[in-house]
């Protein structure tokens, strides 16, 4: 297509990189919503499930950069 830069291939060491980091993420957002789902104080719960979203968020971020670079 005319007008769209392609984006630079990943290596495989970016790659490895990258995957590992969404791995990360994947696993801090499930503890936070475990968390958030076992606690009773109203205050810990909403910051264990505003820590979850943040994980997700950037969970998302990385696999959005990862699909533009395929």
């Amino acid at each position: 297509m005319q007008g769209q830069a392609q984006q630079p291939q990943l290596t495989a060491t970016n790659l490895k990189v990258l995957i590992d980091q969404m791995n990360h993420e994947a696993i801090a957002t499930k503890k936070c919503e475990f968390y958030s789902s076992l606690l009773g104080d109203p205050a810990l719960k909403g910051m264990a499930a505003t820590l979850s979203q943040h994980h997700r968020e950037h969970y998302d971020k990385l696999f959005n950069y990862l699909n533009s670079h395929q």
